[in-house]
C-alpha cells in the first residue's frame, strides 16, 4: 500500500540531521560557552560538508593541530591533507581565522592605539601567536597615536641583519608617523625577549630620538602569552 511505503531519504533527512539541529539550537540558546571545542569545528564543517558526521573530522583536527585556534591559524596545505577534509573544507575554516582578524584589526584602528592596548594585544595575539615562522612587524602611528601603517618587515630571526634601525625611521617619515610599536612573535611560544631582541629595539629607539621618532614599545608574542619591553624596564 502506498501509505505504508517508507519515507524517501530526502523525506527522512540525512543521517546526523538530528545532531547538527542540537547544536544549532545549543549555538544558539546556550551562550559563547555552549559548544566545546571538536563542536565548533563540527559545526563549522557543516557549510562545506551538508551531509555527513563532521564529529570525527573534528576530532581529528585537534589531535593534529592541538587547539582550536591551532587548527584555525593552520596552512591550508595541512588542514586538507587531514582525512576527510580536502580544499572546501579547509577553506570553511580559514575565512573564520579570516574573519576573526579583519575583526580584531578594525577594533584596533578605530581608536588610539595606546587607549585601547588590549584590543591591540588581542589582535597581535589572534594574527602572530601561532605563526611557525619569526616575523617583525613595525606599526606606525600619527600624532594621536593612531595606527597609519602595520607593516610586515621582516620573516626571520630578528636582529640588524634583518631590521635596520635607518630602514624602520626612515619608514616612519615616509607616512608622517610620530611613533611606533615594534612587534614579532617567538614560534618557540615563549614570548620572553632575547639579548638580540633588546639589543636592537635600543638601536631603533636611539635612531627614532634623533629624528623626533618615539618608540613607545616592542611587543613579543607568542602561544605563552606576550611580553611588552616597556613593561620589564627596558625601554
Amino acid at each position: 500500500m502506498p501509505g505504508n511505503q517508507p519515507p524517501t531519504a530526502h523525506a527522512a533527512g540525512h543521517a546526523g540531521s538530528g545532531h547538527r539541529e542540537r547544536l544549532r539550537r545549543r549555538l544558539l540558546d546556550g551562550g559563547p560557552e555552549a559548544l566545546a571545542d571538536y563542536e565548533v569545528l563540527e559545526y563549522l564543517l557543516f557549510a562545506a560538508r551538508p551531509r555527513g558526521d563532521t564529529k570525527p573530522i573534528a576530532k581529528a583536527l585537534l589531535a593534529r593541530f592541538g587547539s582550536l585556534a591551532a587548527v584555525l591559524n593552520a596552512d591550508h596545505n595541512a588542514l586538507a591533507d587531514v582525512a576527510g577534509m580536502g580544499e572546501v573544507s579547509a577553506a570553511a575554516l580559514k575565512i573564520v581565522a579570516l574573519a576573526a582578524r579583519r575583526m580584531a584589526r578594525s577594533e584596533v584602528r578605530q581608536q588610539p592605539v595606546l587607549g585601547s592596548w588590549q584590543a591591540l594585544l588581542d589582535y597581535l595575539a589572534i594574527d602572530m601567536a601561532h605563526l611557525t615562522v619569526e616575523r617583525v612587524r613595525v606599526l606606525y602611528l600619527d600624532a594621536r597615536n593612531r595606527l597609519i601603517l602595520d607593516h610586515q618587515a621582516q620573516e626571520g630571526t630578528i636582529d640588524e641583519a634583518a631590521i635596520h634601525p635607518r630602514e624602520v625611521v626612515k619608514k616612519a617619515l615616509e607616512v608622517g608617523a610620530t611613533a611606533l610599536i615594534l612587534v614579532h612573535n617567538h614560534p618557540s611560544g615563549n614570548p620572553e625577549p632575547s639579548r638580540a631582541d633588546i639589543q636592537i629595539t635600543a638601536r631603533i629607539a636611539e635612531a627614532g630620538r634623533l629624528l623626533g621618532i618615539t618608540v613607545h614599545d616592542h611587543v613579543i608574542v607568542g602561544r605563552e602569552g606576550h611580553v611588552s619591553l616597556k613593561a620589564k624596564g627596558l625601554i
